[in-house]
């Protein structure tokens, strides 16, 4: 098994069932029914959230025991979610075909994780929205979830120079927030919370 599927293998849900709350509160800004993608999806809360709001949802993860959570989640909801595994690292969506990407902890080394922003912003029809929440660096001071590799958290700056000519900003905030998201995510956090626009 791999780590991911260690992680999910458990009869709870790792991170809840209730979607992300910058997700909850940026929503509004889609267009009814559109099209979403969300990479590391997980066990599905974000994905099958969105389907539940009408939205046609692709989520995708490497993991397949997250994933067979996702569906029996979906199913419980009774919505539709279509799913997909793959790894991000090589994974290339189709270009302009999707309404919003939403990216919720979705932590990668710094030697992947520009490339793969950019083939992930490159898959947003014009106007569509990047929603991106992230553990900062100094989340390592905390105990509420993340990576513990300073490489693999985010900084504003870093995710500006990754979308660079591609997106433009609409939202940019870094501080502390109180997470309670399952059993993973528990107690105060530092994020970065950031959101932006495929040009029109």
């Amino acid at each position: 098994m791999t780590f991911w599927d260690k992680a999910y293998d458990t009869p709870s849900y790792k991170y809840g069932t209730q979607p992300n709350a910058f997700l909850r509160a940026q929503i509004h800004r889609l267009a009814p029914a559109g099209r979403v993608l969300l990479p590391g999806d997980g066990e599905g809360r974000n994905g099958v959230w969105l389907a539940a709001q009408g939205y046609g949802v692709l989520s995708v993860d490497g993991s397949a025991v997250g994933l067979a959570k996702a569906r029996a989640l979906a199913q419980q909801r009774g919505v539709t979610l279509t799913i997909q595994q793959a790894d991000l690292a090589q994974w290339q969506p189709e270009p302009a075909s999707f309404d919003a990407v939403v990216l919720t902890y979705v932590h990668l080394p710094s030697a992947l994780r520009t490339s793969v922003h950019r083939r992930l912003a490159a898959a947003l029809r014009p106007g569509g929205w990047m929603i991106i929440e992230a553990f900062h660096p100094l989340q390592l001071g905390y105990t509420s979830g993340g990576p513990k590799d300073v490489d693999m958290l985010y900084t504003l700056d870093a995710l500006r120079s990754d979308f660079a000519g591609l997106l433009r900003e609409e939202l940019a905030w870094d501080g502390v927030v109180p997470l309670d998201e399952g059993p993973g995510h528990q107690g105060p956090a530092h994020v970065v919370r950031w959101l932006a626009q495929s040009a029109f």
